[in-house]
């Protein structure tokens, strides 16, 4: 058999299928059964900001070399926060069990407390269970909070922040002052602070305990970059 007749079986062989209708199914599986639908899949954004967006955004916030350092939330390292809990009138000293001491003390590997024996850092980044450790303890804390506001014995909270009330309870409902908010967080309040924080105490199942939770979530706010 000559070259030519071979090449040409070849090709034949080849041509062959493509020429009828019995063409392989093609391999796709069934619709739903590996892509998600508007209901299941997030949807990304992937639009790119303009540049003069990107400009404006630079002439407000700055440049990211100095957001960086200015717009962070650091986590507040565990002896500052003992030292914290002192000034708003919490004994961090505390053994009672779930009091904000008992916590605070038990929690020191969840809060990222250091082990210089084993010549070990303490954890500066921000984790679930140290931000969430850190939440129990100010809602643990937030009784003794409220005590050292009215205590007729002067306290490192008054004498911190002299004369400053939390709640105005002369009302049927206790509202939130500036001027206790002010003591919690180091900074004047916005008007925002006082409202999310009267929100709180009205939609509690009863005023005691909206302002135990308002008190928990100003602190929290201040200190966990919630």
């Amino acid at each position: 058999m000559t070259r030519f007749a071979t090449l040409a079986i070849l090709a034949a062989s080849v041509l062959a299928p493509a020429c009828t209708d019995d063409l392989p199914p093609p391999n796709t599986p069934p619709p739903g059964s590996t892509s998600g639908g508007t209901s299941d899949t997030f949807d990304h954004e992937n639009d790119q900001i303009s540049p003069w967006d990107l400009l404006q955004r630079i002439e407000v916030e700055g440049p990211p070399s100095y957001t960086s350092h200015t717009h962070s939330c650091p986590k507040v390292r565990y002896s500052n926060l003992g030292s914290l809990l002192t000034d708003i009138g919490v004994n961090a000293a505390n053994t009672t069990q779930l009091s904000a001491g008992e916590l605070y003390t038990d929690g020191y590997n969840a809060l990222g407390g250091p082990n210089y024996a084993n010549r070990i850092r303490e954890n500066i980044g921000i984790t679930i269970s140290g931000a969430s450790k850190e939440f129990d303890i100010f809602a643990a804390a937030a009784p003794e909070v409220m005590a050292a506001f009215t205590s007729t014995t002067t306290n490192a909270l008054q004498a911190r922040c002299p004369g400053a009330q939390l709640f105005d309870t002369s009302g049927s409902v206790p509202t939130c002052r500036p001027d206790g908010i002010e003591c919690l967080i180091g900074v004047p309040p916005q008007s925002e602070h006082v409202d999310y924080c009267n929100l709180t105490i009205t939609n509690a199942s009863t005023p005691a305990v909206g302002q135990q939770l308002a008190v928990a979530a100003i602190l929290a706010a201040a200190y966990t970059c919630e």
